[in-house]
C-alpha cells in the first residue's frame, strides 16, 4: 500500500524535525521543504528511513511553484514562523501572506487536510505585529481553506528551542535577571514531543474544520519557570523586577542585534497571559493529552550549563 504523503513546511525547525521522525516512522511519507537543501538537508537526512523523506528546495514562494508542490500530496503542514524580524524576513510575509497563499492553493487542489500552526493568546495582543500577523494568518487560511485545523500552542520548549537553551545560558553567565511585568505573565508551556502527538492524532483521526489551543499540563508563571530553569542548571541569581521604562529602553538597544534577546514587540506580547481562552476547544478536550511537566523535561539537557557538565547530569536526583 503506498504511504500517504505529507507536505511540511517550516520543516527543519524544532517541531519539523520532531514531526518528521514521528510520521516518517508511522509509514508516512514526508515532502520536507527548505530554502536551502545544501545547508539543511544534512539534519533531515537522519531524521527518517531511506524512502520515507523527499527533500524539496523552494528559494521562492511563488504560485506556480506552490502548486507544483501542493498538487503532489495528500496533507499539508504550514510550521513556518518567525520570532523577530529582520531585513529579509516580515511578520505579514511569513505569517500572513504565505499561510494565505499556502491554504489557497491547497484548497483549490483539493487535498484532504491543511494543518496550519499559529500561536496562543494572540487575540487580546492588539500592540503586537506578532501576534497581529498570526491572527491574520488564521483569518486568511480559515476563509480559504474551509476544512482546515488551526492549532494554537504555547511556549514550545525541547533541546532544540530558542527559549530554555537561551535563558539557561544567560542564567549561566549573568549574576541576575530582569523580571518583566513581575514575572507574573502565566504560560502553558508544551513539550514539543507531545505538540507533535497532538498533530499526528489531528492526521489519524482526520480532524477537520476546527481550532485547537495547544496546552502543556501546567500552568507556570514566567517568575516560576526561570526558578526551575536555575534549579536544573545548579545556579542561584539576583532575581528582580524591571521597571517598564527601563525594559522599553533596554528592548530598542537588544533587538538592534542580529539575534535579538528581546524586542519591543516581544515586550508588548509578554503582557498577556498566554493560557486557554476558553474560545476554543483544547487538546484535552479532545483527549490528546500533553503530559510531560517542565522540570522533568529540562532536566535531561540542562547539564549542558552546569558547571561540570554531563558528569552533573544527575545532580537534582541526588540531591532529592
Amino acid at each position: 500500500m503506498k504511504p500517504k504523503e505529507i507536505l511540511v513546511f517550516g520543516a527543519t525547525g524544532q517541531i519539523g524535525k520532531n514531526l518528521i521522525r514521528k510520521l516518517t516512522l508511522n509509514n508516512f511519507k514526508v515532502i520536507a521543504v527548505t530554502r536551502n537543501i545544501h545547508q539543511k538537508g544534512y539534519l533531515l537526512k537522519t531524521q527518517a528511513n531511506p524512502g520515507y523523506l523527499e527533500l524539496k528546495e523552494l528559494k521562492v514562494f511563488s504560485d506556480e511553484n506552490l502548486r507544483k508542490l501542493i498538487s503532489e500530496c495528500e496533507i499539508c503542514i504550514n510550521l513556518i514562523g518567525i520570532l523577530y524580524e529582520n531585513r529579509k524576513k516580515h511578520f505579514t510575509n511569513i505569517h500572513s501572506t504565505l499561510p494565505s497563499m499556502i491554504s489557497r492553493i491547497s484548497a483549490d487542489e483539493s487535498i484532504e487536510q491543511f494543518i496550519h500552526i499559529s500561536a496562543l493568546a494572540i487575540e487580546k495582543a492588539k500592540d503586537s505585529e506578532y501576534a497581529a500577523s498570526k491572527l491574520n494568518g488564521e483569518i486568511a487560511t480559515k476563509q480559504n481553506f474551509k476544512n482546515s485545523v488551526i492549532l494554537k500552542p504555547s511556549i514550545v520548549y525541547s533541546v532544540d528551542d530558542n527559549f530554555t537553551t537561551n535563558f539557561m545560558t544567560l542564567l549561566n553567565r549573568l549574576p541576575f535577571m530582569p523580571l518583566y511585568y513581575d514575572g507574573n505573565t502565566k504560560f502553558t508551556p508544551i513539550h514539543v514531543s507531545d505538540l507533535v502527538e497532538i498533530i499526528y492524532q489531528v492526521i489519524i483521526n482526520k480532524n477537520v474544520n476546527m481550532t485547537i489551543e495547544c496546552l502543556g499540563p501546567e500552568i507556570l508563571s514566567f517568575k516560576k519557570m526561570i526558578k526551575l530553569l536555575l534549579k536544573s542548571i545548579d545556579k542561584k541569581r539576583l532575581l528582580f523586577p524591571l521597571p517598564l521604562s527601563i525594559a522599553k529602553m533596554s528592548a530598542k538597544i537588544l533587538e538592534r542585534l542580529p539575534k535579538p534577546l528581546l524586542t519591543t514587540d516581544q515586550l508588548n506580547l509578554l503582557k498577556y497571559d498566554n493560557i486557554a481562552s476558553g474560545k476554543y476547544k483544547t487538546n484535552f478536550d479532545l483527549g490528546y493529552n500533553a503530559n510531560k511537566l517542565f522540570f522533568n523535561e529540562i532536566e535531561k539537557y540542562s547539564y549542558n550549563w552546569r558547571s561540570g557538565g554531563q558528569y552533573t547530569k544527575n545532580i537534582n536526583l541526588l540531591k532529592k
